[in-house]
């Protein structure tokens, strides 16, 4: 996967990643049919931009399902591809693991290349909290753990790269989590992160799944796209305050969406995917404008 040395394979893949890519694209294409037998709940596309300049912020879940979702949900509306920011850990990946991570349009989080993509015009895809956000204990469910992260602020503020807040729901309650953050466990967990890899923060709780198994439970996903922020620093406002703004207004609508999502879900007589209640599954209000 491309890292911020190797910007050039950012924007001119190999031969085997395109491949790769194409394969890719052809099996989400194929599945597409089945997934929709699901009926994913997703609203808020008319607010992406058609020109696809924009970075998306989005929200961690414990499946991981937010990447896919999006990543089709955009794909599907205004027929961009978007890039991914990852984890700077996957760096290290060679191989097929990394070139699967670049087909499907990943790149390392760095400064240097979220710069070249915004340079490119590329519709782009972070989650500020990062790998410590998947990690969920109990109670924690979609909270965002954005301490200390502002650099996706700063990087949309310096470009006056737009931004969409992408709020998924669902995805933190296939597994729940047996353990508080407070826990022998937890604190046992961390240590064992600390020693092993250095990242206390990326610590898993005890899960379970349907009754006391490891097998997920169905959950029907919500996901809905924000109004977009603009980034443009005004006149005046030093770049500090204005990171802090602009992290602040992401977060403020984040969590609207995550809050309103929840609520929707709470009535809707499909969000455990039963099959009886599959004609009755709440669905998005078709925008007055379309």
């Amino acid at each position: 996967m491309a890292d911020g040395s190797d910007l050039a394979t950012i924007m001119e893949p190999t031969g085997r990643v395109q491949t790769l890519r194409r394969v890719l694209d052809t099996v989400v294409d194929g599945i597409r049919p089945v997934v929709d037998l699901y009926r994913p709940y997703v609203d808020g596309v008319e607010n992406l931009p058609a020109d696809g300049r924009f970075l998306l912020v989005g929200n961690h879940t414990q499946s991981g399902a937010e990447v896919f979702m999006i990543h089709d949900a955009v794909r599907r509306a205004i027929g961009t591809r978007v890039r991914p920011l990852a984890d700077r850990g996957f760096g290290r990946m060679r191989g097929l693991p990394a070139d699967l991570l670049a087909a499907f349009g990943g790149v390392v989080g760095a400064p240097e290349t979220a710069r070249e993509l915004m340079r490119h015009d590329q519709t782009i895809l972070v989650f500020p909290g990062g790998g410590r956000e998947i990690a969920k204990y109990k109670g924690e469910e979609y909270t965002l753990r954005w301490q200390g992260r502002s650099g996706f602020a700063r990087l949309s503020a310096e470009n006056s790269y737009p931004i969409v807040p992408a709020g998924l729901v669902g995805g933190d309650d296939i597994y729940r989590s047996l353990t508080t953050r407070d826990s022998a466990v937890a604190r046992f967990g961390e240590a064992l992160g600390r020693r092993l890899n250095g990242r206390p923060d990326m610590a898993m709780p005890l899960l379970r799944g349907i009754g006391p198994t490891l097998i997920p439970r169905p959950q029907r996903m919500y996901l809905r796209f924000g109004t977009p922020i603009h980034t443009t620093r005004p006149r005046g406002v030093g770049i500090e305050a204005w990171t802090q703004t602009v992290k602040e207004r992401t977060q403020v609508q984040l969590e609207r969406i995550l809050a309103d999502l929840l609520r929707l879900r709470d009535v809707d007589p499909y969000r455990g995917l039963n099959p009886l209640a599959w004609r009755e599954a709440t669905r998005p209000a078709v925008p007055a404008h379309l």
